[in-house]
């Protein structure tokens, strides 16, 4: 039986997360990998303390093993770390900060690190971490229609970091803000028919590919 891990400190749960080779399976899927069950609250503050200042805990991973780790993070497919946002006993003042640290994670790995490539173009050579930007918003468990008291709130979080991240110089990062602004059209259309078209009219020399992709995610048109 599979060990369960209810604590950890905040180096060693970064190592839980991060510090394993990038291989197939994933280290996460196997029958014996020891499982992470934390409380929610301590979910949020490290999640929080790890995306505010992810440059120096998170440099010596190679792209393989932070798209690794980002993907077990943030998916419910692979952990249950980031449902703790939609606890409703956690102060959504401490929610909201952690939505917003996605920030610093865009702009101070992603867009350092990841190649000038389109992902849902299947574009080759792209760097590895380039798969867990694109999705970000995709394998998230939280968006779309708010189904609690602060769900409104921790959405126009979300699309105000959306909107941030078009802004950085970073063909992966706007790809990624794309796609997750399309998932959130059905449920805010107006916010983000705004927010697309402001970013078009602002970046002028957008490949032709990105142009076209924000125009698919302005109906909602993305997968």
């Amino acid at each position: 039986m599979a060990e369960e891990i209810k604590f950890l400190g905040f180096e060693n749960w970064v190592r839980h997360m991060f510090d394993h080779e990038a291989s197939e399976p994933k280290w996460y899927f196997e029958p014996q990998a020891p499982v992470w069950i934390g409380p929610p609250d301590l979910n949020v503050e490290y999640i929080t303390r790890l995306f505010e200042n992810p440059v120096s805990v998170l440099s010596k991973y190679s792209d393989a093993q932070l798209n690794q780790g980002f993907w077990f993070l943030v998916s419910n497919g692979a952990s249950d770390c980031m449902f703790a946002l939609m606890e409703e006993s956690i102060p959504i003042e401490k929610r909201l900060r952690c939505v917003k640290s996605f920030v610093s994670v865009f702009d101070k790995i992603f867009a350092a690190r990841c190649s000038p490539h389109l992902s849902h173009l299947d574009e080759p050579g792209a760097s590895p971490i380039n798969l867990a930007c694109y999705m970000w918003w995709d394998i998230i468990p939280f968006g779309g229609s708010p189904n609690t008291p602060s769900g409104n709130l921790l959405n126009a979080a979300a699309l105000s970091v959306m909107t941030e991240t078009l802004d950085l110089e970073s063909i992966a990062c706007q790809e990624s803000a794309l796609h997750g602004l399309g998932h959130w059209h059905a449920a805010y259309p107006a916010e983000v028919e705004l927010i697309i078209d402001r970013f078009l009219s602002s970046h002028r020399k957008l490949r032709p590919e990105t142009v076209n992709y924000a125009k698919s995610a302005r109906c909602g048109c993305v997968q």
